[in-house]
């Protein structure tokens, strides 16, 4: 089987509706409303790391905290209501960084319809990649006087070299339109052409034995070398295959690979 036989296999194989049940995925799952999908979707990428189960149980125990509104929490809350916020944490991400981020998501939605245009605004239809919204997203939440300054490292950027793989994987959450009903699709503005595939350990270990990354170094660079070899299978829907080359490392758990 050459390259493109096995990613279609693996993507085949593994983009299932049965992949939310234990992703952080299935936190923005729980809601309907656009702006709730939206925010707990940002929380739940943003915490993506470390245990799975550690991650959804936090990401719930937030929503609880929002009265499982969070579009209506952000916009009306009072003061009182972000006491409970305060013994917040997960790994290095603590309660200065999250009031931070409400604090943002206030003065954003009092202003705005959808957190889409807060990426969106920052790129072209032209670009070929969402490298400028993620650095224009990244900019407009530091530039934010609530927003602390050790924030800057959950929020990556393009311009840290990082390979800025939660801000991807929202992207493609909220972008790309799924047949089967695992992303949302439900950002218009930004091009599914334009996703960069995320890129975590798993995904690159798999991605570099079918010698799709050749870069020896893992940062921004990596993750525009991997979504161009991808755009060589499919140029309109190139991150559809994240889920291949992560759910491979799931399924070589229980079965060998075939390659």
């Amino acid at each position: 089987m050459n390259i493109e036989e096995i990613l279609e296999y693996y993507y085949k194989k593994c983009h299932q509706i049965s992949f939310i049940e234990e992703d952080p995925i299935s936190i923005p799952h729980l809601f309907t409303k656009k702006q709730d999908v939206e925010i707990m979707g940002f929380i739940a990428a943003t915490l993506a790391w470390g245990q799975r189960k550690t991650i959804i149980n936090n990401c719930k125990k937030l929503a609880d905290w929002m009265d499982d509104s969070p579009h209506d929490f952000i916009l009306n809350h009072q003061e009182t209501d972000l006491i409970r916020f305060e013994s917040f944490v997960h790994r290095t991400f603590n309660s200065t960084d999250l009031l931070g981020i409400i604090a943002f998501f206030k003065q954003y939605y009092q202003k705005k319809e959808s957190l889409e245009q807060a990426f969106s605004s920052h790129l072209n239809p032209t670009d070929e990649h969402v490298g400028p919204a993620i650095q224009g997203f990244h900019n407009l939440v530091m530039d934010t006087e609530t927003t602390a300054s050790r924030t800057k490292k959950h929020i990556a950027a393009p311009s840290g070299k990082s390979t800025c793989k939660r801000m991807n994987m929202y992207l493609r959450w909220m972008v790309r339109k799924d047949p089967y009903g695992v992303d949302f699709g439900i950002w218009k503005e930004i091009s599914p052409s334009q996703l960069l595939c995320p890129l975590d350990v798993h995904v690159e270990r798999n991605a570099r034995r079918l010698d799709l990354i050749q870069r020896k170094q893992t940062d921004w660079k990596t993750v525009i070398e991997l979504t161009s070899r991808l755009k060589e299978i499919d140029k309109q829907d190139p991150v559809r295959f994240d889920f291949a080359l992560f759910g491979m490392g799931i399924i070589e758990k229980t079965e060998p690979l075939i390659f």
